[in-house]
């Protein structure tokens, strides 16, 4: 635990002297861009030489059927720490429907492995420690792009450690089981993403200016509950039904 809170930390006070540096023309939005289009640059390279690799692979070998049961249960252990920060954020409704998810996946659908509670109309609310900041009033401080993980801020970072430090795999006591788990979530995130990553290579003549833009537009209305017409659901493999997202959260 103490190597990643101090890996995050050395992250930060990087970026931060790298900010200190950036000239009075810099992006007010992302004062840290030199850092970060050489973190964006690293991730892209790291992306193309192994993970897309990985990802393609595991998806040509895996049946849908058995990816979309991976992301399932990993989606039930996100529905713990999401019903957690919906109370912290005050919102009764969306804890129970979190809290009802855990139960209903957990006992009928085998440990989460089938998203029993999406069948039964239970909406998700996906809830992670950097909105809960957000909506305590904590700024978002500047954009920042970590290594490996990709886009964030300062504020994102901070409740990246603390989601890290309470995530059920992350605490899992067999170190071969935690390895395991957390390289296959990795891995099926990826997957899931591999058509998205597709239509952005395609559509955007600056891929990181319009990643930052996506990013903050899509953090800013998730902390001040705006609602949108459909919430996009990156957690799904492809030709997937996504669950309907509630009106707001």
């Amino acid at each position: 635990m103490k190597k990643s809170t101090g890996w995050a930390g050395a992250v930060l006070a990087v970026a931060l002297l790298q900010g200190c540096a950036t000239g009075p023309g810099a992006n007010p939005s992302d004062p840290l861009e030199p850092f970060n289009r050489a973190m964006f640059g690293f991730n892209e390279g790291l992306d193309r030489a192994v993970l897309k690799p990985v990802a393609t692979a595991y998806r040509d070998v895996t049946p849908q059927p058995v990816r979309t049961g991976v992301t399932s249960f990993f989606g039930n252990i996100s529905d713990v720490w999401s019903m957690v920060n919906n109370l912290l954020q005050g919102k009764g409704e969306a804890a129970a429907d979190s809290l009802f998810r855990v139960t209903t996946n957990t006992l009928w659908g085998l440990g989460g492995i089938f998203d029993v509670a999406s069948e039964m109309k239970i909406p998700k609310h996906s809830e992670d420690f950097g909105q809960t900041l957000g909506v305590w009033g904590v700024g978002s401080g500047p954009y920042l792009v970590l290594p490996v993980l990709g886009p964030s801020s300062v504020r994102d970072t901070a409740g990246l450690v603390v989601d890290y430090q309470l995530d059920a795999v992350s605490q899992a006591k067999n170190v071969r089981v935690r390895n395991t788990l957390t390289t296959l979530r990795a891995v099926n995130v990826r997957a899931n993403l591999l058509g998205a990553g597709d239509v952005l290579d395609q559509a955007a003549l600056d891929k990181y200016s319009f990643t930052r833009d996506i990013y903050q537009q899509r953090r800013n209305s998730l902390i001040g509950n705006v609602p949108a017409e459909k919430e996009e659901r990156f957690d799904l493999p492809e030709g997937a039904p996504a669950t309907p997202a509630p009106a707001a959260k």
